[in-house]
Formats: structure tokens, C-alpha cells, sequence
């Protein structure tokens, strides 16, 4: 199993969408970003399973109901472990902390 390893700037992230979700259904936020770290579980039997993104880094698509997310890593075979380094609502343009 590839272990996940967790950018610190990956907090803010979980702050600003959980800000967000948490102003528009207060009753649901909590079980929206433990659906999303949930699904980064994946990376520990398929790190690959990432769409290709630039400079080498992979791009996690969960899916959590009308929305979507799209968690950023970068796998390192030799120490297999994914890093996860930005998460993002597929309605952002960008990643906020990479």
C-alpha cells in the first residue's frame, strides 16, 4: 500500500471549501469534506489512477453529488507515497496553496 502524505498549505484549502459549503448548507459541510479526504483513500491502492497533470503532478477527480473536486499530487514510485499538495472545487480556475 503507497502511503499519503498531506502538503500543510492543504488546510487552507480544506478551510475555504469548507467556508464555502458551510454558508450555503451548514447541516451538510462536515460530511462533504470527510466524503472528500475519504476518497484521497484511494491513492493508497491506485496512486496512478490521477489524470496526468503538468510538471509531472496528477490530478485526483472526486465526485461528492452536484459538485466535484479535484485533489492535486505528485506520486513518487521509489518512496511510494503520493503527496497531495492542493485540493480544489472543479468550478475554481485554479489551486489556491501550489
Amino acid at each position: 500500500m503507497s502511503r499519503i502524505i498531506l502538503s500543510p498549505a492543504l488546510r487552507g484549502d480544506f478551510d475555504r471549501i469548507f467556508d464555502f459549503l458551510f454558508e450555503r448548507a451548514p447541516e451538510s459541510a462536515a460530511a462533504r469534506i470527510e466524503a472528500i479526504v475519504e476518497a484521497l483513500d484511494i491513492l493508497e491502492t491506485s496512486p496512478l489512477i490521477g489524470r496526468p497533470a503538468a510538471f509531472g503532478l496528477r490530478e485526483l477527480i472526486i465526485s461528492t453529488g452536484a459538485s466535484g473536486y479535484l485533489a492535486l499530487y505528485r506520486y513518487d514510485p521509489a518512496q511510494d507515497t503520493a503527496f497531495v499538495l492542493a485540493l480544489r472545487s472543479q468550478r475554481e480556475r485554479n489551486y489556491k496553496s501550489s
